[in-house]
């Protein structure tokens, strides 16, 4: 079970013992970026929950990077990682400012209120997270709350990925029934998963339709 998806910006100047080792082990998706324009064309693709820049290990305030990451990803929280040579600015656009040196516990601490709070039963494929116990999906960036049998049916189209899932499957596994002639049932509640899921739902990334078939999750 993940706890959260963590964008790590980091130098190669870091005298400190790195943090991202530890929070691995307890669950967390950490991916790194040398740099605040790598961390950028990263956003996308890892849509993270939280943004952590070491500025000692750049010797720089961070104040550039950080007002970069606000402007291409405003919703999600920054903490800024401080050396007492080169202290972060007041106006620097992060959450939360640690200054070294501070313990792993420390930072664990600060870390999991910036995190959203998801249920115990998580399953994660691609940038869709769905919180079985809360019936809660987020993606890119939006979270949004289910209905059960909306939550059942994604759970199915995650438990397959890239899997073509034909009508009769569904309704036979979301629905309990073997009866498919009314596909408009089906066919309403796959867009109101697109509503959730994708960024433009009339176009979906992930939730594609299969002609003759049914529908398939790409992530």
């Amino acid at each position: 079970m993940t706890k959260g998806k963590i964008l790590w910006i980091e130098g190669k100047r870091a005298n400190s013992p790195s943090f991202i080792p530890g929070l691995r082990k307890k669950g967390y998706i950490v991916e790194t970026a040398a740099t605040g324009e790598e961390a950028i064309r990263l956003i996308p693709r890892l849509d993270p929950d939280l943004m952590v820049v070491n500025t000692a290990s750049m010797r720089t305030s961070g104040k550039r990077i950080c007002r970069a990451l606000r402007a291409r990803a405003n919703h999600v929280p920054i903490l800024v990682i401080s050396d007492p040579e080169h202290p972060a600015p007041e106006d620097v656009q992060a959450d939360v400012v640690l200054t070294l040196p501070f313990t792993a516990r420390k930072l664990l601490n600060r870390i999991k209120p910036m995190l959203p709070a998801m249920g115990g039963k998580l399953l994660h494929k691609g940038p869709i997270r769905l919180d079985l116990e809360h019936k809660r999906v987020r993606c890119l960036g939006r979270e949004e709350t289910l209905t059960p049998r909306l939550a059942q049916l994604l759970k199915l189209f995650m438990d397959h990925p890239g899997e073509a899932l034909e009508r009769e499957q569904l309704f036979r596994e979301v629905w309990k029934t073997e009866y498919t002639g009314d596909t408009r049932t089906l066919d309403v509640h796959i867009s109101w998963l697109r509503q959730a899921i994708e960024e433009d739902p009339r176009n979906p990334q992930f939730l594609k339709t299969i002609r003759g078939v049914g529908y398939r999750l790409d992530v």
